[in-house]
């Protein structure tokens, strides 16, 4: 594990890039999905562009990575459900404001703890364009070699623009260069990884949400270390406490399973 010296990753976060704060980025070297085929797929937006993708594991709470709303004006942001392409609004999109974001000890300088729930101002309507994602167990182990997904509307490449499309990508956990609190994963035989715009969303693995898009280094798709994210069977417990704390508590794994 990286516990002696503060990590220096590129940041996925388009906000977190401008500021110099170096976090995660876009799909790279991926492929189109089919329109609406990633129902539990959300976009953060502030001021109506996108800054980060997310994850809907109940109607009313969206799973992403600390590092795009810490510090962040709630005010300011919006997350919208039922998107494929960015700018092609459809009857499908959902858009919500933020009423409050959960940490969990995150910390900044050695990037653990990259995860946060948003709770949103109302539920979610499910339907086949919103769905609920659903979640690993607590300590779910994810072996290396395991085949799993990533996606998200990051650019295209380090110097590339975002796409307006969502992207996603076949990916293989591996554990070199890995830190306990991460699953890691490269793109086999091919350079293609995540970049800026793609933090906070969902690696799908086994058909579970198994990770929290949270870190590159090295450059996008550089081949050289592998794309982090944060592992969410650490935290299932702590999520199902904040869930079952709502009026009309909603089971944790109930979203059907993702592909």
């Amino acid at each position: 594990e990286t516990q002696g010296k503060s990590l220096n990753p590129l940041c996925l976060s388009f906000l977190m890039c401008q500021m110099s704060l170096v976090l995660s980025s876009k799909i790279v070297g991926g492929r189109p999905a089919i329109p609406h085929s990633r129902p539990y797929m959300i976009s953060l937006q502030l001021l109506g562009s996108h800054i980060c993708g997310g994850t809907l594991i109940h109607p009313q709470f969206v799973m992403t990575a600390a590092h795009c709303v810490n510090k962040m004006n709630l005010q300011l942001m919006m997350a919208v459900a039922g998107v494929h392409d960015l700018k092609n609004p459809e009857p499908s999109w959902q858009t919500f404001s933020i009423q409050r974001i959960y940490l969990n000890d995150y910390n900044e300088k050695y990037i653990l703890n990259d995860i946060a729930l948003i709770q949103l101002d109302r539920p979610a309507t499910l339907n086949a364009n919103v769905q609920v994602a659903p979640l690993p167990t607590q300590g779910q182990p994810l072996l290396m070699g395991t085949r799993c997904l990533a996606m998200g509307w990051g650019r295209l490449g380090t110097q590339l623009p975002i796409p307006n499309i969502l992207q996603e990508l076949n990916v293989t956990v591996v554990t070199f260069e890995c830190r306990r609190h991460n699953i890691c994963t490269l793109a086999p035989r091919q350079r293609a990884g995540i970049c800026f715009g793609d933090s906070g969303g969902p690696l799908i693995c086994q058909g579970v949400v198994h990770a929290v898009d949270s870190f590159i280094k090295g450059g996008c798709a550089s081949q050289r270390f592998p794309d982090f994210f944060a592992r969410v069977a650490l935290y299932v417990d702590w999520i199902k406490s904040i869930l079952q704390s709502q009026p009309c508590p909603w089971k944790v794994g109930e979203g059907a399973g993702a592909k």
